[in-house]
């Protein structure tokens, strides 16, 4: 005889994979202009600080949706499954009126805000509705979720290439693409009664800093945001650039195309990684996975007049690698912290690495204008760089052992 158990775990594949295919639906509005940059260059004679702000707007806008979520409790207040249908069609149209105003002015930025705090009611939850099916595998889940963001992230360019160089057809797929997510996302049922979110306080965050492994945990996701966004943001116009100056007919599909193989093979990463760092240990992967990654960021911008396989294959080690240590950071932050300070240091964790990766990403075409694409991608590698150091220095730590079950 099945128990109630028993059907509930039958129908867990089913329900974590719609939510998945939902995440990564809507998660497609994040990447939507940012992937039809070099259209929008050459038709609207967009400058470096314009284009950096397609991308740039969408992270400040999720870090403001997201310290307001936190702040209000909205996680807890609004039933899950309606809290990210109204995120996602609410960031949909606001994608979608990117087509009625003028690119080049400021209302388009303010709809990439808008995008962006909605955002904060898509990914966050998603990782919520799934932890209500987790029987032990939460590592495994979390880097499902991860691996949607990635591949959401990657489908922008994608459409690119489905209808080549109309990037007002992107946009309007993107769009299309979040709101059947949003519809479809009321029916799948959860495995349990989302456990309530701690609220935000900002009087915890002195005691959370003085956590010293904690905030060694934060320095190594603060190096991986510094080069994840700038990465996935720049990698297209720095592939249309290289491909420009040989013989392919179509530069821009081309660009496209790799594009969003380097950054969706991004989403097998994220699965291996969190598989790995629970088998062999958190630091050991994170570690692993920023020094190809940093090393890639070194010698990638250098390849631009390379042959086309090496380009390739830098650049999609560099895609896996980037992404593989990503949800491991959230990992070490939920089993270091004090559990009743568990949502006030992923609020804050995340919060400043947005904000860092803000930096990174409008100063990548400032430093490519002036030293070149290498000289852009070298600065990225600082990060990992400095990340590496401070998850070597976590290792070390005596609490170290509460990680993955005593796996460094």
């Amino acid at each position: 005889m099945i128990t109630g158990e028993g059907m509930a775990q039958a129908g867990k594949p089913f329900a974590v994979g719609m939510i998945t295919i939902c995440q990564l639906m809507a998660l497609a509005l994040w990447f939507s202009a940012t992937a039809v940059l070099p259209q929008l260059r050459a038709e609207f004679d967009l400058g470096a600080v314009q284009s950096s702000l397609f991308t740039s707007s969408v992270l400040l806008g999720f870090v403001l949706g997201t310290l307001i979520s936190a702040f209000f409790g909205l996680a807890d207040r609004v039933e899950p499954r309606r809290f990210w249908a109204a995120s996602a069609l609410i960031a949909a149209t606001a994608n979608l009126l990117i087509l009625t105003v003028p690119v080049d002015g400021v209302v388009v930025i303010g709809l990439r805000l808008i995008t962006g705090i909605c955002m904060a009611g898509i990914y966050p939850i998603g990782m919520k509705m799934v932890a209500t099916w987790s029987r032990g595998d939460t590592g495994f889940l979390v880097g499902l979720l991860v691996g949607a963001l990635t591949m959401g992230s990657a489908l922008p360019h994608l459409f690119a290439v489905a209808v080549p160089l109309d990037w007002r057809m992107v946009i309007v797929i993107a769009s299309i693409s979040a709101y059947i997510a949003g519809v479809a996302i009321l029916f799948v049922k959860l495995g349990g009664t989302p456990g309530k979110s701690p609220r935000f306080d900002p009087r915890m965050v002195g005691q959370i800093w003085s956590n010293k492994p904690l905030r060694h945990a934060c320095y190594g996701y603060f190096g991986h945001m510094w080069e994840l966004y700038a990465m996935w943001g720049w990698i297209g116009l720095f592939l249309y650039g290289a491909l420009s100056g040989r013989e392919f007919d179509n530069p821009g599909i081309w660009a496209a195309l790799l594009t969003f193989a380097i950054v969706g093979i991004g989403a097998f990463g994220s699965l291996a990684g969190g598989l790995l760092a629970d088998r062999i240990g958190r630091t050991t992967v994170t570690m692993a996975a920023m020094a190809v990654s940093g090393i890639c960021a070194l010698v990638a911008g250098a390849l631009g007049d390379a042959s086309v396989p090496i380009l390739i294959v830098v650049c999609i080690v560099w895609g896996i690698s980037v992404i593989a240590d990503s949800a491991q950071f959230s990992s070490c932050v939920i089993e270091l912290a004090d559990p009743h300070q568990v949502g006030t240091a992923l609020t804050m964790q995340n919060a400043i690495g947005f904000l860092i990766a803000l930096g990174s990403i409008h100063l990548v075409p400032v430093i490519a204008d002036g030293f070149g694409w290498w000289g852009a991608f070298a600065m990225l590698a600082v990060g990992p760089l400095l990340g590496f150091i401070a998850m070597g220095r976590l290792r070390n730590m005596p609490e170290a052992i509460r990680l993955a079950g005593g796996r460094r």
